[in-house]
């Protein structure tokens, strides 16, 4: 419908630049041709060689006796009337009016053309389908229809809690006398708080279409204009729809983009979102009450949020929308799964036990991604094979195999990660080493992914410091093998997890006696971003620097100490990926028990380690060498 009016509209603004073009070119182009000297119009009149003369204004339209027609102009306050009569020639005159009603025409008609052109274009930058340019004030919500792609809460899995809310929700829209004969009331908004890509918006979309109610939804960033005022009418006009619909649901993305606290920031705040969320918030809860419209708002920010949005009367309910456990990751891998054709060797709970940490967009893509190497090899169904492969490729990056290392630098990465893997099994607080590979994913050349046994919640300071020593186990490897002056840049990424890892031990988690049980992640200049909060002495920055230096030499002296003493399982397994190039974790167990592995059945894809967690998709795994420049 837009496109035909701005079709039209073109259109019309083509023809009408056409119609004006010709006006004055033909009258033009009619006065060049067809003109004769006042003198010659005289000389011919007095040779009686005039028929008829319309005056118009200056301009004397002429017929003469052989029927040629022909334009002349006559001087100002000539007077031509009574000797054309004396010579018995037909006079006509055309009032005035006329020809000032086409002067004017042709003046303001360009300015006409110009207000239009501005007009639209105005309409254009506003949106178009909302007034434009006389409707900037105008809400930006959209109805909701799911006539097709309809979701329900069947299609929402692995956030049961917060989906039981979002139930309540509905059930109080369908049948709101079982809460009300109670003293109940339904609650005007819901606050959705999680992580990116943990089923947010899935979740109101499934309210829309369980619900069987009008669902509007908005993006935060739609109220906010270049212009003060504009919108807080936005909100005005939203409420107004949803009034007329009640009642209803109004779903608002990213609220944080409006709903920021006032009075922060450079500058003191910003009038025109603050002016926004003042609106919003009188019209949440304030003299007038809007009965039977929700709000329900979904953000990943919620400690920038207004004080005044989260309180009781505005947004009652704060749902927080969790990265899934792994009974959660099998029923959302199940969801995803029906729109597949999985093959007969597919166990989905396997694959939730190796994917900890990953959201249900995580999921989603896993399983697309395994989709499409079934589909680049011509499979008809989705194997366990393509499924491991994906999850390989969504954890560790795509396989550079085109890359090419010289031996030096294949062996030198070979026995990096063998320290990884030696130190890491060695350790009982480690978690168990998933797999090892020396072939370049991503911007490593090689690596070592571990995995916990179970979902993490906690992290204690031996299991911190275990950790420490896996990680800094490549830069031992290294100096064992090469001495001091052969280690190169591999250990990098190395050394950035284990200071980030230090440091949150020392300022965040009292992990240190000397510094003590003070959170200065605030103080400390350029931690995690962060420059505010309180000033710290110099003596204490020294301190927890000195703190943190010494938990990673520690670390680093702990997997040399590894290294030296299983000095033969260290090479055998730095041999064993020079020539397999990857191993999974029970092969790396055959390795160094000196065993020989199998023929080709006993390939990575086909030993499913009994462990049930894996990172987190796009976090770098332990000991990932950097590519060179």
């Amino acid at each position: 419908m837009g496109n035909a009016r701005n079709l039209a509209f073109w259109v019309v603004l083509f023809l009408m630049i056409l119609a004006l073009f010709n006006l004055f070119s033909d009258g033009a182009t009619t006065m060049n041709s067809r003109q004769i000297s006042y003198s010659d119009f005289i000389q011919r009149v007095d040779n009686d060689q005039i028929a008829s003369v319309t005056i118009d204004g200056e301009e004397l339209a002429v017929t003469g006796t052989d029927g040629n027609q022909y334009v002349a102009i006559r001087p100002q306050g000539e007077e031509i009337a009574d000797r054309l009569i004396s010579k018995n020639v037909d006079v006509k005159v055309v009032p005035q009016q006329q020809s000032g009603f086409m002067s004017l025409l042709g003046v303001w008609l360009p300015f006409i053309l110009l207000i239009g052109v501005w007009i639209f274009f105005m309409n254009r930058m506003q949106g178009g389908g909302k007034g434009g340019a006389m409707g900037f004030g105008k809400s930006r919500a959209k109805l909701l229809t799911e006539k097709h792609g309809r979701v329900t809460f069947d299609d929402v899995a692995g956030i049961d809690e917060a989906k039981e809310e979002l139930e309540e929700i509905v059930e109080f829209l369908r049948n709101p006398q079982k809460f009300s004969r109670l003293g109940g009331k339904i609650p005007k908004g819901a606050l959705l708080v999680g992580p990116p890509g943990t089923g947010k918006t899935l979740l109101a979309r499934a309210i829309a279409g369980e619900a069987g109610v009008p669902f509007f939804t908005i993006s935060g960033s739609d109220f906010v204009e270049m212009f003060v005022g504009v919108g807080a009418s936005r909100v005005r006009d939203m409420f107004e729809q949803a009034k007329k619909s009640a009642p209803c649901i109004v779903f608002i993305d990213e609220i944080d983009a409006v709903g920021r606290a006032r009075g922060v920031g450079i500058g003191g705040g910003n009038d025109e979102r603050e002016q926004t969320l003042n609106q919003l918030l009188v019209e949440m809860d304030g003299f007038e009450a809007n009965e039977g419209i929700i709000i329900v708002a979904a953000t990943n920010r919620r400690d920038v949020l207004d004080p005044a949005l989260l309180r009781p009367g505005r947004f009652d309910r704060q749902i927080h929308v969790p990265n899934p456990d792994i009974k959660g990751r099998e029923k959302i891998l199940s969801v995803h799964a029906r729109k597949v054709p999985v093959g007969p060797d597919v166990d989905l709970r396997i694959i939730a036990r190796g994917t900890p940490g990953f959201s249900g967009a995580d999921l989603m893509n896993l399983v697309n991604e395994a989709a499409l190497m079934a589909a680049r090899i011509g499979r008809r169904f989705v194997s366990m094979e393509d499924f491991e492969n994906a999850k390989d490729k969504v954890m560790l990056g795509v396989e550079r195999r085109s890359m090419v290392l010289t031996p030096e630098q294949k062996e030198k990465t070979a026995y990096h990660e063998a320290g990884h893997a030696v130190v890491g099994l060695s350790l009982p607080k480690c978690d168990p080493v998933y797999k090892a590979t020396i072939i370049p994913r991503g911007g490593a050349l090689g690596m070592v992914v571990s995995l916990p046994e179970m979902d993490r919640l906690n992290f204690h300071k031996d299991e911190a410091k275990q950790k420490l020593a896996m990680t800094m186990a490549g830069k031992a490897a290294e100096i064992i093998k090469y001495g001091e002056e052969g280690v190169s840049n591999g250990p990098a990424g190395d050394i950035q997890q284990a200071s980030q890892l230090a440091r949150a031990m020392v300022m965040r988690w009292g992990m240190s006696d000397k510094v003590g049980n003070i959170d200065y992640a605030e103080a400390h200049e350029g931690y995690n971003g962060s420059t505010g909060g309180f000033s710290i002495s110099a003596a204490t920055k020294e301190l927890i620097e000195q703190e943190v230096r010494d938990l990673i030499e520690q670390g680093y002296q702990d997997a040399r100490r590894i290294l030296i003493e299983k000095e033969a399982e260290f090479e055998r397994l730095a041999q064993g990926l020079l020539e397999y190039e990857t191993l999974t974790g029970e092969e790396i167990g055959k390795v160094l028990r000196g065993e020989t592995l199998g023929g080709d059945d006993d390939t990575p894809s086909s030993l499913i380690p009994s462990v049930t967690a894996i990172p987190k998709a796009g976090k770098p795994a332990t000991g990932g060498d950097p590519a060179p420049a």
